[in-house]
């Protein structure tokens, strides 16, 4: 130890301060595609840190009301919105939406996606535009009315969840592939644009996970086996593993993190590339 150093340890960090800076209480948030999967297991994840929380489905309303239940049962307040994405009209309505139930909209959450299987020489013009639409145009138009109304506020966190396939191209997957990297960019592009108004914006980088557009890929044991191997964590990610990561980014104690992707893929896109998909 130099000559004249103090000998106190520094004092512990107040972890009572830090807890209390990752509660959303009082908070009310917009999940896109929430009614299964990812979007699910997020709005649920944010109602538990004490968001109010709006639902938004496309096709299954059933499972919308299930996941509105869920949350209610947290004591949260909590509502289900059918509303297209893709569609700018309907993307619009959906925000105004939520606002009207809400009061406010503090966090909003673009999860919404589709992904098109085809190899690149069959990939046909409608299912380029159709993920385009929902991918990166969607969240587009949503995060454009939303940051709108936070921007009256000075206040908003928006998070896109994205995918390790915006950085690491994979075959058959060049519709999805593309509207990825065009999210990760518009995030950062975003956050330049709407930080004088307090608002944030984050992308989380979706690593391998089982979801519905994935199960039947992963149902088969050799596959999970394969990847659970090749993923340096060892198993394939589940729908909660990604929740961690927005509440972090939704909540205060992010205030000073924007334009940033975030990968959570258990190390993946620290190899130096991604297995071959055999479609």
């Amino acid at each position: 130890m130099p000559t004249g150093a103090s000998t106190r340890r520094r004092p512990l960090p107040n972890y009572g301060i830090m807890a209390a800076a990752m509660q959303l209480v009082n908070r009310t948030a917009l999940v896109t595609g929430s009614s299964r999967g990812i979007g699910r297991a997020i709005a649920l994840a944010l109602a538990r840190a004490g968001a109010d929380v709006a639902v938004n489905y496309v096709r299954d309303s059933q499972a919308a009301e299930e996941a509105v239940r869920e949350i209610r049962a947290h004591g949260r307040r909590a509502l289900s919105i059918q509303a297209d994405v893709a569609d700018a009209a309907q993307a619009q309505r959906l925000v105004a939406e939520a606002i009207g139930a809400l009061g406010h909209l503090d966090i909003l959450v673009n999860n919404a996606g589709i992904i098109v299987r085809r190899p690149f020489l069959e990939l046909t013009l409608e299912e380029w535009d159709r993920v385009l639409a929902t991918n990166l145009r969607g969240a587009f138009v949503v995060s454009q009315h939303a940051a709108r109304h936070m921007a009256e506020r000075r206040y908003g966190r928006i998070i896109n969840i994205s995918s390790l396939q915006g950085s690491v191209a994979t075959i058959h997957r060049a519709a999805y592939c593309a509207s990825k990297g065009g999210l990760n960019m518009l995030t950062k592009a975003m956050a330049l644009d709407l930080a004088p108004y307090g608002i944030t914006v984050n992308a989380i980088a979706a690593g391998i996970t089982a979801t519905d557009m994935s199960k039947a890929r992963f149902s088969d044991p050799q596959q999970r086996e394969l990847f659970g191997r090749w993923i340096p964590a060892g198993r394939i990610a589940t729908p909660e593993d990604l929740t961690g990561a927005v509440v972090f980014l939704a909540s205060d104690a992010a205030a000073y993190i924007t334009g940033h992707v975030l990968a959570v893929d258990g190390g993946v896109l620290a190899k130096s590339a991604l297995p071959y998909f055999d479609d």
